[in-house]
């Protein structure tokens, strides 16, 4: 071998390293299960949990200033049109925000203040309303937008998707009408968490990775429930020892819905436009002579050095962690609040609950009338449903509501807050529907082998 061969194999062998070593720390922190506490989780979940325990008393105070900078930027924004914010992109994505955001920061930021204070009447800032959000949810959101705000890059910008698109997309296309690279989304959310493949689904949408339809489909049906919250769940529905049973059920009855809902409206009726108007799509195919691994790793490494500045990944990091922090804290205290202040204080969600106990009787569910109200009220919050049902009698009905809760994915206080407060091209309206439709498919699924199984 001369000198220039051996210039030329050293120089791939450093490119390779450049796409290999970031992306090998990013699935590390991202995707690969390590114990703590007891308990298996991810390592970026472990930092969250380190930043939410050594500062738990601060961060909701933190947070409702960041609540406050975020509504003044906004309505300075919108009444003086300054130049500081219209001519710099950052600040204006940031406080230049339509109607809907503009009212949800002003109502989030009052809630939060109001909470944090304890002022107005106690439905408002009760453990079960506002403090629920404002010292429960909040400080994990607050935490996970910071690692992985600052770390998603080592998933996503330096080829690692390129290469999954690549080996996966035969798969994802005809199975899910999705692209292979959004098996990562899907992944992140089932190891980490859902929020975290909301985020991941986001950038890759303002990226031009997805179409809208796509990014609808995926933030909806591929932000999937944590191994961790699902163990939550079981446990206190007193159910620990079917966890096995558990698990693949709901994996049994996700896979069905994940295959059916793309193909169903409102999924279906996304448009196959992308974020930017004039982006040019992202090129699926295999060029003759290659495989579908040298293809993908050729993509990944020429992503891999065109992402090397470290600098310019740090500021999109920070960027991305400030566009969290003040963007979607405020919509999600504003929606969640009002989500649990009209379940706790209202009938609502009981009335809403009744068409379900003839299909509950139906499936031959036993106290089908305190089943009922479990399968609206997880709209609102995951785990309202296991508060509620842990008290039925019946091991059977608990377990069909474990799974039903894990499997509707939709709720407001996380999820479909987070939804709405990104990029994504979902309505509250999409959400009520998807919700119900997941409820609809996952069911009838869920029910027929838990008949099986007692």
């Amino acid at each position: 071998m001369n000198v220039a061969q051996k210039h030329t194999q050293r120089r791939r062998l450093s490119d390779v390293l450049k796409f290999l070593v970031p992306s090998l720390i990013g699935v590390f922190l991202f995707m690969i299960p390590v114990p703590y506490e007891g308990e298996m989780t991810i390592p970026v979940a472990i930092l969250a949990k380190w930043v939410e325990g050594n500062f738990s008393s601060a961060i909701p105070t933190i947070s409702v200033l960041f609540m406050f900078i975020a509504t003044m930027g906004t309505i300075i924004a919108k009444i003086a049109y300054p130049s500081f914010i219209m001519n710099s992109p950052f600040l204006r994505r940031l406080f230049d925000v339509n109607g809907l955001f503009v009212t949800a920061r002003i109502v989030g930021t009052i809630l939060g203040a109001m909470t944090l204070w304890k002022i107005g009447p106690e439905w408002v800032w009760s453990e079960n309303t506002g403090a629920l959000l404002l010292y429960s949810l909040i400080p994990i959101l607050f935490s996970v937008f910071l690692f992985a705000g600052l770390f998603l890059p080592l998933l996503l910008d330096f080829g690692l998707l390129e290469l999954c698109g690549a080996l996966l997309t035969k798969i994802m296309r005809p199975v899910f009408k999705l692209p292979g690279r959004s098996s990562i989304d899907c992944i992140a959310s089932w190891l980490g968490d859902g929020t975290i493949g909301v985020l991941l689904t986001n950038k890759q949408y303002e990226d031009g990775f997805y179409t809208k339809r796509e990014a609808a489909v995926i933030g909806t049906t591929f932000s999937v429930v944590s191994i961790t919250f699902s163990i939550v769940v079981i446990t206190y529905m007193k159910l620990e020892h079917m966890f096995g049973a558990y698990y693949f059920t709901i994996v049994v009855a996700g896979l069905v819905a994940a295959i059916i809902m793309p193909r169903i409206p409102p999924l279906s009726k996304k448009p196959d436009t992308y974020y930017h108007e004039h982006h040019v799509p992202v090129d699926e195919t295999i060029p003759a002579g290659y495989t579908p691994f040298q293809w993908g790793l050729k993509q990944a490494v020429e992503v891999a050095q065109r992402n090397s500045n470290i600098g310019k990944l740090l500021k999109n990091g920070v960027q991305t962690v400030i566009d969290m922090w003040l963007g979607v804290l405020p919509v999600v205290m504003a929606i969640g609040t009002v989500a649990l202040i009209i379940a706790e204080t209202t009938p609502v969600f009981e009335w809403l609950g009744k068409p379900f106990v003839p299909i509950l009787t139906l499936l031959q569910v036993p106290e089908a009338s305190a089943a009922a109200q479990t399968m609206v009220v997880g709209f609102a919050d995951m785990f309202l449903p296991a508060i509620i049902g842990s008290g039925i009698e019946s091991e059977f009905t608990r377990f069909v509501i474990a799974c039903v809760s894990v499997t509707q994915l939709i709720y407001m206080s996380e999820v479909g807050g987070l939804l709405l407060a990104s990029k994504l091209p979902i309505t509250f309206k999409d959400l009520v529907v998807i919700f119900l439709l997941r409820t609809l498919i996952t069911l009838p699924i869920i029910v027929f082998i838990a008949h099986f199984i007692f």
